[in-house]
């Protein structure tokens, strides 16, 4: 592979904003994984958001864009999995898998798209120091006739148009919006972009805790919601938190630390066969690897309010949640998933076009 613009790339990044600002080019933020392609003739690479590359995870997805991108260029984008018009990050989460035939039957099962946004080199050209609305104008000239699974992303600079985005693609699945200046040269590995997320709040029962790589204080409070069935379903973690606020946390719960864990409506999670069929609090992961998720049950008697962006499949928090406050005033049992908003569907279709 012999590129004006060679991989590794860190992808330019976003900082968050409570509000759509003016004067941008706007797209949708699209909930997959962020990669960057690269195309020389036969050779495809897809790099992560950590320069590692993806390709394996992905074989579907490199022959098609090695069928419909330019022969020589790198893309910036975001590979997604849609299902019945919703992008399924659960799916997504999946392929990244040690085995090569495990790999192969969902990529035949769940084949994933690419969603491409900006583009950072052409033949023999590298476009990191053109400005964003001549790389826009490029990428939408060069994938012009670009079929699925492989997209371009909608823009617009209108912000009306873009809050209107805002307001309906949730119910597609996306995260939000992307606010880009339009003179913006791309800059790897910097939050020079704006997102604009949803936030909502929940209160939520805290029915336990990890402890903090760096000693006895907390790491991240685990956090639950009553099904219509009446069980304690982990829904996510909160752990942004201060040092000093983590070690008064395991002062602040100790009275609710229980040293029998048989009592606890997670005590499942330490069989393995439990495993298989449920995303409980001390289940493996295979994102960490062997890390220790190790967990101290609570007496699930304590009610927190969190913010978060949007629910996975309806069940647990996309990402972690904001801890806001204690709510005395709230029991256990009225923490159920029935207080959580639902998004209006949208069909992901009317985004990308085509079925």
């Amino acid at each position: 592979m012999d590129l004006p613009v060679m991989p590794p790339v860190k992808p330019m990044l976003a900082k968050s904003v409570a509000r759509i600002p003016p004067g941008m080019q706007y797209e949708a933020k699209w909930d997959g994984f962020r990669a960057i392609v690269f195309r020389d003739g036969d050779e495809v690479e897809l790099g992560s958001r950590t320069g590692k590359p993806l390709t394996r995870y992905f074989p579907e997805l490199a022959e098609a864009l090695r069928e419909r991108l330019p022969e020589r260029c790198v893309a910036d984008g975001e590979i997604v999995i849609a299902r019945e018009g919703h992008l399924d990050f659960d799916a997504l989460s999946e392929r990244i898998h040690p085995a090569d035939s495990r790999v192969r039957t969902l990529a035949e099962r769940t084949p994933a798209s690419f969603v491409a946004f900006d583009l950072l080199a052409l033949a023999d050209e590298s476009l990191l120091d053109v400005p964003l609305s001549d790389r826009r104008r490029l990428l939408v000239r060069a994938l012009r006739d670009v079929t699925p699974p492989v997209h371009v992303a909608p823009a617009t600079t209108d912000v009306e148009v873009a809050q209107g985005w805002f307001e309906q693609y949730e119910g597609a699945g996306l995260d939000g919006v992307v606010a880009k200046p339009l003179d913006l040269r791309y800059r790897q590995d910097e939050r020079a972009m704006y997102k604009i997320k949803h936030e909502r709040t929940a209160d939520v029962v805290v029915a336990g805790y990890r402890l903090h790589k760096s000693g006895p204080v907390v790491g991240s409070l685990l956090l639950g919601l009553y099904d219509a069935g009446g069980a304690l379903q982990h829904v996510g973690v909160s752990a942004a938190f201060s040092m000093k606020r983590r070690a008064e946390l395991v002062e602040e719960l100790e009275p609710l630390r229980l040293e029998d864990v048989s009592d606890h409506p997670w005590a499942a999670w330490a069989d393995e066969a439990a495993h298989g069929t449920a995303r409980l609090p001390g289940a493996p992961s295979r994102w960490t690897g062997k890390k220790d998720l190790s967990w101290v049950p609570l007496r699930p008697e304590r009610v927190a309010e969190v913010a978060y962006d949007h629910m996975e499949n309806g069940q647990r928090f996309r990402h972690t949640a904001r801890f806001r406050r204690w709510r005395p005033d709230r029991t256990p049992e009225s923490c159920t998933y029935a207080q959580l908003e639902e998004p209006v569907r949208y069909d992901l279709a009317e985004i990308l076009g085509g079925p």
